[in-house]
């Protein structure tokens, strides 16, 4: 079908050349000629087949006329469309060659006036005269920021000040309270890095916002901004503190070198996302003083809070906790249940055994009489002696899940 589309598509041409010719030099046409003749023979042929349907022969300069208006305007479309390509493109390379030139500019200057003590006096004019609009002052930002992380002591004061003369506080403090969210987060990040705390009203307020990634800068910009109690933004969560805000909180103690606090002061708080955060902070720093604390959080009505808190208790080694875990076994959820059994594991002590052979005597679930085992065999002597007192017992069979748990291969 191609192929014959394409045969009848070059007749047509021929033939309005024909008829293009004749019109202009009054010539008649032969309608004799090979062309005309093969077309009427075509048209007698397909009568008001797809090809008439489709290709009105009659008005096909009409046709022609459309096809390539078509063409033009598809041509223009991409002569336009790569213009705008590389106009952007351009544009792109002039700002980052700009922003590379400005920055070193500004590198010199600054080092002039935190190294430079006649600097101090006549470097911020220089500085104004550079950053003369939005977006040169935006680069400055950005540098005295990259800069501020490696100073401290009276450089980081002086270059507070230059902040302070550059009135490039004021800046940040408008983006702090602009109503765009991704402009809150710049001036956050800008307070924040120049300890700056005249928006802290704004950043606590921006703690319950139903934006996420707003949330998550506030909290971070708070553990920057309170020098004595860093993490007092835990006061003041009411919405769920997600695992992803949890963990770039941890990073930033870790990769800033940050003061841990007492976090056994968060372990009554009424959002649970924070006690449960506060407990694996006590397991991650090993806070083994605030044990009666988590001890305490087994009467927990959360079953989620009183599993972390079963799990911590066995991270840390708590022995004293051995006697609140086996008292709190039968009342637990299965999770929990089995919770306790690998926390007793982890704390190892003797004065657990014959609990653990109870669960092993008295339970029906293979997995709970399983971890039962595993804690018995890693009491030493003492649980190896039990084990294989319970493997010659007549009284249950045991002897599967003994050699299981002993098996050193699994």
């Amino acid at each position: 079908m191609n192929s014959r589309l394409i045969f009848v598509l070059i007749l047509l041409v021929v033939q309005n050349s024909y008829v293009f010719s004749a019109k202009h030099n009054s010539v008649e046409l032969n309608p004799t000629s090979k062309a005309v003749r093969i077309l009427d023979e075509i048209r007698v042929k397909t009568g008001n087949g797809i090809f008439i349907d489709v290709f009105d022969f009659e008005n096909f300069s009409i046709f022609m006329k459309v096809l390539i208006i078509v063409i033009v305007y598809s041509l223009i479309s991409m002569i336009l469309l790569l213009g705008f390509i590389l106009f952007h493109r351009n544009q792109r390379e002039t700002e980052a060659k700009v922003w590379q030139i400005l920055k070193e500019k500004y590198q010199l200057l600054l080092m002039d006036y935190l190294f430079n003590e006649e600097g101090l006096n006549h470097v911020p004019e220089k500085i104004n005269k550079v950053a003369a609009n939005t977006y040169k002052r935006r680069i400055l930002v950005e540098e005295m920021k990259d800069l501020i992380i490696n100073l401290s002591g009276n450089y980081a004061d002086n270059l507070r000040d230059l902040f302070y003369k550059l009135d490039l506080d004021k800046d940040s403090m408008q983006k702090a309270l602009s109503k765009k969210w991704h402009i809150k987060i710049k001036g956050f990040r800008e307070l924040a890095f120049m300890n700056l705390k005249s928006a802290n009203d704004e950043i606590i307020r921006c703690l319950d916002s139903n934006n996420s990634i707003l949330r998550m800068e506030a909290q971070l910009a708070l553990v920057r901004l309170n020098d004595t109690d860093r993490f007092a933004f835990l006061d003041h969560l009411q919405r769920p503190f997600t695992k992803w805000e949890q963990m770039n909180v941890h990073e930033m103690i870790v990769s800033h070198n940050l003061e841990v606090p007492e976090f056994q002061k968060w372990l009554n708080s009424g959002n649970n996302t924070v006690v449960i955060f506060s407990l694996n902070m006590i397991k991650v720093f090993r806070q083994v003083q605030a044990a009666d604390h988590v001890i305490a959080l087994l009467e927990n009505n959360d079953p989620e809070i009183r599993k972390t808190a079963i799990s911590v208790l066995g991270d840390l080694e708590i022995k004293k906790a051995v006697f609140y875990l086996k008292h709190h076994y039968k009342y637990e959820i299965y999770e929990n249940q089995l919770a306790i059994l690998v926390s007793l594991n982890k704390i190892s002590d003797e004065s657990a055994l014959k609990f653990l052979i109870m669960v092993i005597d008295k339970e029906d679930d293979v997995q709970l009489q399983i971890e039962a085992a595993k804690a018995i065999r890693d009491l030493g002597d003492a649980g190896q002696k039990a084990l294989e007192k319970l493997m010659h017992s007549n009284y249950k069979n045991y002897l599967i899940i003994i050699k299981h748990v002993l098996d050193k291969r699994i």
